[in-house]
């Protein structure tokens, strides 16, 4: 099962606030005035290097285990679910056209499904991940 939240660590900023970084993505790097303000800053950064690695092809890292002291930041449901999809897409070996022939839409389609900045509705990824063979299952907290 894999699981689509990150470790953050909250270092004190002497301006004030704090300064969120992520062990997982070294590139993902943001800030906040206040606690509740770097963790709703610090799951904008994450879905945005979560996007960037997608556009870019880039395998998404295994999370890592929560050290003393880290937030555990969940990764937006929709940004999730497409790195779900681009990671079983590429795990599947299958071209974006099969995918489509699976799904009964074309390619244009399965492009738009898997690029992260287009609002993609949860059934259509949902439906998507299970022509992979994917079962996605949403864990309250």
């Amino acid at each position: 099962m894999t699981r689509y939240s990150y470790a953050a660590t909250l270092t004190e900023d002497p301006d004030g606030g704090y300064v969120v970084t992520f062990r997982d993505f070294p590139e993902a790097i943001t800030q906040g005035d206040n606690l509740e303000d770097s963790l709703s800053e610090a799951s904008d950064c994450l879905s945005e290097a979560i996007a960037a690695r997608i556009d870019d092809q880039r395998n998404l890292p295994s999370p890592s285990d929560l050290n003393p002291g880290e937030y555990l930041v969940p990764v937006p449901l929709g940004m999730a679910l497409k790195a779900a999809l681009s990671e079983a897409l590429r795990e599947s070996g299958l071209a974006k056209t099969q995918l489509g022939e699976r799904l009964g839409k074309d390619e244009k389609e399965v492009r738009r499904m898997l690029d992260p900045h287009h609002g993609t509705k949860v059934l259509t990824l949902e439906q998507a991940l299970k022509a992979l063979g994917k079962i996605p299952e949403l864990h309250l907290q």
